[in-house]
């Protein structure tokens, strides 16, 4: 009877071990709860902020050069475009195109002048436009994107064989979101009218980056850009 009563004793004390237990792990799980959601409200915040930032950014480049106006905008569309057919995640899309939006801010740097000649520049001339995604950088690399942003900048005139600039890095040492904003940027800079020439139509742009697939640009991204033109309907807007 005595071990009886123990054995109660015991087990009552076990079940109001048990309900403390789940009582903490209740509370624990709610707290869990609310750090995620204010996790999730913090960088929710953040991306509006970014947004706003990138606006501004956007603004002031195409105020300065009016042959960029709808540029970037037009860019970043493609370059979203075709990570989302290369089946990359929703965050690497984002960043590709906020780095799109604003990958010529370095042009800020560059005289007016100078970009909106109706010729051919000079070596020395181009060399000067060349230091644009170096700049972007610089004004970038100091702001906390959540992907990486400036890098993406810095890199998208790099080609796969080491041939572009500024570093001159290649293939793989090449951000994949920059490879897929370079061949976006190519595309639309072909398309869209300069002061120096008219613009091609799209089938040039197509055949500019095929020729060069694998040796100026990534074959997976030249492939899935085509597939975006021949098969999935894909066109530029027109601001």
């Amino acid at each position: 009877m005595k071990d009886q009563e123990k054995t109660k004793e015991q087990l009552i004390k076990e079940t109001n071990d048990l309900r403390a237990r789940v009582a903490e792990l209740e509370e624990s799980d709610a707290e869990r709860r609310q750090a995620k959601e204010a996790l999730s409200q913090s960088l929710e915040k953040l991306k509006r902020a970014t947004g706003f930032i990138i606006d501004v950014i956007v603004m002031v480049v195409e105020t300065r050069d009016p042959y960029m106006a709808g540029h970037q905008k037009r860019v970043a569309d493609l370059a979203r475009s075709i990570a989302a057919e290369m089946n990359l995640s929703g965050e690497i899309i984002d960043g590709i195109g906020m780095a799109g939006l604003i990958h010529d801010l370095g042009k800020i740097s560059i005289p007016a002048e100078i970009l909106g000649q109706p010729r051919q520049l000079t070596d020395v001339e181009y060399s000067l436009v060349k230091t644009h995604p170096e700049i972007g950088y610089q004004i970038l690399k100091d702001i906390d994107f959540y992907r990486p942003v400036a890098l993406i900048v810095y890199q998208h005139h790099e080609r796969m064989n080491g041939t572009g600039y500024p570093q001159g890095i290649k293939g793989e040492d090449i951000l994949p979101e920059a490879r897929i904003l370079g061949v976006a940027d190519v595309v639309e800079a072909i398309c869209r009218h300069r002061p120096y020439r008219p613009a091609s139509r799209i089938d040039k742009a197509l055949k500019e980056i095929s020729q060069y697939s694998g040796v100026l640009y990534d074959p997976e991204v030249v492939d899935a850009c085509t597939r975006l033109f021949s098969e999935k309907g894909f066109r530029f807007k027109s601001r």
